[in-house]
């Protein structure tokens, strides 16, 4: 088992906390840039849809699981991201405009959502962000002058410094870099004094304001950041199915978006990779179990809804941690091995939390 003995503060600041995680950080890196070379056609197209996913899951990660602020709406950001990516490359924008002006403009819808839900937590949250989700959904299909309505827009190909990416290698690469850079600032931000407050929220907003953070002010910009870094991924997702409707921004797309942050690991960026891969995979394991399930039972309806809310319940019941909080506890056990005990991951009692001052 590794020990880290610390002797300075700026150890709490490092990036990799050992050698060993810049080792098999560099090990990873070497084999998805490989991946044209040794990956398929199809398993590009789920590494173009993963990375996506996973700027999605990181933007949704940062609101829920590092601020403790629920969202049933995110799939409207991803929307305005994708619309606002389509209407200024087809205006003849070029892509690296395009791109911020997708995140921004998803940032100034966050702050419009976040000022009025201030007031709101828990539940509440969840039905007012629910409310704008489907007032968007209802906004794009009927500003058919804009956006095409249900009839939808055809989105053109990317076009970088003059090379168009039409490639699934030139995709990935650019999908790969962007999401690579969002880890990375995010793990920097959530070091930062911001990051910090982000997560004092989280644990108690009492106590948060007690230590001189301004409530508003933060809950804003975790909504602002949150909410761009979907538009970013709204933006590659309307390039890489080069056709957007409102039918792909409906309800059902932010639950599936909430479900990568609870099957990942809430409060961990790890979690919103692992999650954004285990959403895409799924589906793909499912079409596969089809061939050696029962016929009356393969072709049902609603087999792939079950299996995921069934999977879902099981995560929640036997493993609230999520993905990487199952890795954490394989790697103690192969750490600790034959010392590791069963109760050591076991949940403590919970004490009752009140908000309110009495």
């Amino acid at each position: 088992m590794r020990f880290l003995f610390k002797t300075d503060y700026g150890q709490d600041l490092r990036l990799f906390k050992h050698r060993g995680q810049v080792f098999w950080y560099a090990v990873l890196a070497v084999v998805l840039l490989a991946a044209p070379w040794w990956a398929s056609e199809y398993m590009m197209t789920q590494l173009h849809f993963i990375g996506i996913y996973s700027i999605v899951g990181l933007g949704l990660m940062l609101l829920v699981g590092f601020t403790g602020q629920i969202s049933l709406g995110h799939a409207a950001f991803l929307a305005v991201g994708a619309y606002t990516e389509a209407l200024l490359a087809a205006a003849g924008w070029p892509f690296w405009l395009t791109l911020p002006c997708a995140a921004l403009l998803s940032a100034a819808v966050g702050v419009v959502v976040g000022l009025p839900a201030l007031r709101l937590k828990g539940i509440y949250l969840a039905i007012a962000t629910l409310a704008f989700g489907v007032i968007a959904e209802e906004i794009l299909a009927r500003w058919e002058s804009l956006t095409g309505g249900n009839s939808g827009l055809h989105v053109k190909p990317i076009e970088l410094f003059g090379a168009r990416l039409e490639g699934d290698a030139g995709f990935y690469y650019l999908v790969l870099g962007l999401t690579a850079a969002c880890c990375v600032a995010l793990a920097n931000l959530l070091r930062s004094p911001t990051g910090r407050a982000f997560v004092a929220i989280r644990d108690s907003e009492i106590s948060a304001a007690c230590m001189g953070v301004n409530l508003a002010r933060t809950k804003t910009l975790s909504f602002a950041l949150s909410a761009a870094l979907t538009g970013i991924g709204g933006a590659l997702y309307a390039h890489k199915v080069s056709f957007i409707s409102p039918e792909q921004f409906t309800l059902l797309v932010s639950i599936e978006l909430v479900t990568i942050v609870i099957l990942g690991g809430v409060g961990s960026l790890h979690g919103a990779v692992l999650g954004a891969a285990f959403i895409i995979v799924l589906p793909q394991l499912i079409a596969i179990a089809k061939d050696y399930l029962p016929a009356g039972v393969a072709g049902a309806a609603g087999l792939q809804s079950t299996v995921f809310g069934l999977v879902l319940i099981a995560f929640i019941v036997f493993e609230p941690m999520g993905l990487y909080g199952r890795w954490l506890k394989v790697r103690t056990w192969f750490e600790l091995f034959p010392f590791y005990r069963k109760g050591m991951f076991r949940r403590q009692k919970t004490y009752m939390k009140s908000e309110r001052v009495r």
